[in-house]
C-alpha cells in the first residue's frame, strides 16, 4: 500500500510540474518529485543504495535551490512567477544550469552513473526516462529565453563526455548512464533554435530505454559478462535487445536514427554546420561502445560454447516474453509518419 502511495505521488509531482506556469509551484512539485523517488532508490538494503539515495538527494537538493533561487530573483525583478517572463540573461541561465543538473548533462552529471550503478535495474529505469519528463518540460516553456551559445556548448560537451565516458564501463546501468548523458546532450544542442526536435528526441530516446531496462531486468543481466550467456536465457530476447541498443546508438534505419537526422537538419539550417559535424563525430563514440555490446551479445558465443555459465530459459516466461515483444518491436524500428 506505502509503495503504491508512493507512486502515485511520483506520476501526481510530474504531471503537476508538467502543467504548472508559475516557477513556485513547479519548484514544489520537483521537490515532492525527489522525495518520492528516493525510497525506491534505498529500498534495497545495501550500502551502495544507500549511498546512490545520499547522492542524488544532495544534488536534486542543490538543483532546486538554484532553481528556487533563479525563480526568485525572476520575481523580485519581472514582479511575476510567470515561466514565460525569463528576460534576464542571468536568471535563465541559473535555471538552465538547475534542470541541466537534475537530468544529467554535463558539467553536472557526475552523480548519475553511480546512482544508477546503486539502484535496481527498474529504479534505474525510472531515473532514466520518468524523471527526465518533468525538467525537460520546463526547459520547453523557457526555450525562447535561453541563451543559444550556452545550450549548444553543453550539448556538445554532454555528446562527447557521454560517449567518452560509456567506452571503459562493463556495468550495463553505468553504459546506459554514459548513454543518456549523451542523449540528453543532442536533447539540450537544439532547444533554442528547434524545441519540437528536442522533444521529439527525448521521447523517442524514453520510448527505447523502457525496452532496453525492462529486458535486462528479465533476463537478469547487469555486466557485459551477462550479455555474452543472454542467449540461453532467451534467443529472442537477445536479438530483440540487439535491436534496441542499436536504435539507442542511431544507425540507420532504425527509430534512434530519426531524432538525429532532425537535429542535424536543423542546425545545419541555423548556419551551424561546423557544430553539426563535431556533435556528428561525438556519435560516433557513443556507437563504438553499443556495437562492442551488441558483438558480445550475438557473435562472441555461439550456443555450442561452453566457456561461461548459462542461465536456464525458465527465468524468462513466455508470458513476460509476449507482454515485452510488441513494445520492444514496435520502438526498434523506424517510425516513417514522423519523419520532416
Amino acid at each position: 500500500m506505502s509503495t503504491a502511495m508512493i507512486f502515485v505521488g511520483l506520476i501526481l509531482s510530474t504531471i503537476l510540474a508538467t502543467a504548472s506556469n508559475s516557477w513556485l509551484l513547479a519548484w514544489l512539485c520537483l521537490e515532492l518529485n525527489t522525495l518520492s523517488i528516493l525510497p525506491f532508490i534505498s529500498k534495497t538494503k545495501h550500502p551502495r543504495a544507500i549511498e546512490a539515495a545520499t547522492k542524488y538527494f544532495l544534488t536534486q537538493a542543490t538543483a532546486s535551490c538554484l532553481l528556487l533561487l533563479a525563480g526568485t530573483s525572476n520575481a523580485w525583478l519581472t514582479g511575476t512567477w510567470d515561466m514565460t517572463q525569463m528576460s534576464n540573461k542571468l536568471t535563465s541561465t541559473t535555471m538552465l544550469i538547475a534542470l541541466t543538473m537534475k537530468m544529467g548533462t554535463v558539467p553536472t552529471h557526475f552523480w548519475l552513473p553511480e546512482v544508477l550503478q546503486g539502484s535496481t535495474l527498474l529504479t534505474a529505469l525510472l531515473i532514466s526516462t520518468w524523471q527526465k519528463i518533468a525538467p525537460m518540460s520546463l526547459l520547453f516553456i523557457m526555450s525562447n529565453n535561453i541563451q543559444p551559445t550556452f545550450t549548444l556548448t553543453l550539448g556538445l560537451l554532454s555528446t562527447t563526455f557521454g560517449g567518452w565516458g560509456g567506452m571503459n564501463q562493463t556495468q550495463l546501468r553505468k553504459m546506459m548512464a554514459y548513454s543518456s548523458i549523451a542523449n540528453m546532450g543532442w536533447t539540450v544542442i537544439t532547444l533554442t533554435h528547434e524545441p519540437k526536435a528536442s522533444m521529439i528526441n527525448i521521447f523517442t530516446y524514453i520510448i527505447l530505454t523502457t525496452p532496453t531496462f525492462l529486458l535486462m531486468a528479465l533476463t537478469s543481466t547487469k555486466t557485459l559478462q551477462n550479455m555474452t550467456t543472454m542467449w540461453s536465457t532467451s534467443p529472442l530476447a537477445t536479438t530483440t535487445m540487439t535491436l534496441l541498443l542499436l536504435s539507442t546508438a542511431g544507425l540507420p534505419p532504425l527509430t534512434g536514427f530519426l531524432p538525429k537526422l532532425i537535429i542535424m537538419n536543423e542546425l545545419v539550417t541555423q548556419n551551424l554546420t561546423p557544430l553539426a559535424t563535431m556533435a556528428m563525430m561525438t556519435s560516433l563514440l557513443s556507437l563504438s561502445f553499443y556495437l562492442r555490446t551488441t558483438y558480445l551479445t550475438t557473435l562472441l558465443n555461439p550456443p555450442s560454447s561452453a566457456t561461461s555459465a548459462t542461465k536456464w530459459r525458465q527465468k524468462m516466461t513466455k508470458n513476460k516474453t509476449m507482454i515485452l515483444l510488441p513494445t520492444a518491436t514496435t520502438s526498434t524500428f523506424m517510425m516513417p509518419a514522423l519523419i520532416p
